[in-house]
């Protein structure tokens, strides 16, 4: 049996990237590894198999509280897959729903969650569930985002992305490691490495060298176009779109940018989202004190 390692992460932030990045370092193939076998390294958190073994039922018949009864269940289920860490896909925020964990701390041994610009994340987002940016600006904001309960996967709590982001950051422990996708996109050698050494490895430069290049968003966006990807959504042209950093200058307005910073404009600052030419769309104190009342 083997301990759960989460890769953690709002929806549309870097968490398919970093699986694929760890599944070609462990791998170390020649030629860049299908994407569509990455659940046979890494669990998906939610899939409903897993629930539905234990449940007797399909998974969309079940009901919020016996998802959360079944959780516990089925992460320790988790920890017979490998016999050595399991990973363990989530977009959950880190914190309790109806009463039960969303993780269970007693098989878990640490986490790499990854962060990613809002500004970017909601046009990401956009396009993944189908809406208009706007439409996508109000789900970034919203604090009771839930999504599952379907045939394939049990209800995921994602909350609002200022939730997220703080509910798995705002406690620093060995046992994390945060890492913004901006930083692994503009120097990935350095920060891919960081997560090797998380991890307890020591790969060799031309290991984690193919690994990046292997896991790379033009590797990724060709694999996709070859054999599709199991994980794209219906809703969705592709899976892999832009990888880009900075992509909402060229596609947000001056004033869905305010919105988004109005938003989240705590979170963002502790981690350098908010960009210089747009400081005056953070609420001052009173701003912020007569919006709470």
């Amino acid at each position: 049996m083997g301990a759960l390692i989460w890769l953690a992460s709002y929806p549309k932030s870097g968490n398919t990237w970093m699986r694929s990045f760890l599944h070609n370092l462990f791998r170390n193939e020649p030629e860049p590894i299908d994407i569509n076998t990455i659940s046979d390294f890494c669990l998906g958190e939610s899939a409903g198999p897993w629930y539905s073994h234990r449940a007797g039922k399909p998974t969309e018949e079940l009901t919020p509280e016996e998802v959360q009864q079944l959780r516990p269940i089925v992460h320790r289920d988790f920890t017979t897959a490998f016999p050595d860490s399991v990973f363990v896909k989530t977009h959950n925020y880190f914190g309790e729903w109806h009463g039960v964990p969303l993780q269970t701390m007693d098989v878990t041994a640490g986490g790499i969650y990854v962060l990613r610009n809002p500004l970017d994340v909601a046009i990401s987002a956009s396009h993944h569930f189908g809406e208009t940016i706007d439409e996508a600006i109000t789900h970034l904001a919203n604090d009771q985002t839930i999504t599952g309960g379907t045939e394939t996967h049990v209800f995921e709590v994602h909350r609002s992305w200022s939730t997220h982001v703080k509910s798995w950051t705002q406690h620093p422990s060995p046992q994390l490691l945060v890492m913004r996708y901006e930083d692994l996109l503009h120097k990935p050698r350095k920060h891919f490495k960081q997560v090797a050494s998380f991890l307890g490895l020591k790969p060799s430069p031309e290991r984690l060298e193919r690994a990046i290049r292997h896991s790379s968003f033009k590797a990724l966006k060709e694999l996709e176009q070859k054999k599709g990807f199991r994980e794209r959504s219906k809703k969705a042209e592709s899976f892999f779109r832009e990888g880009r950093s900075e992509q909402w200058r060229e596609v947000l307005t001056p004033e869905q940018v305010r919105r988004i910073i109005a938003d989240h404009h705590e979170q963002m600052a502790r981690f350098g989202y908010i960009p210089d030419d747009y400081k005056d769309a953070v609420p001052t104190d009173k701003e912020t004190s007569d919006a709470a009342c």
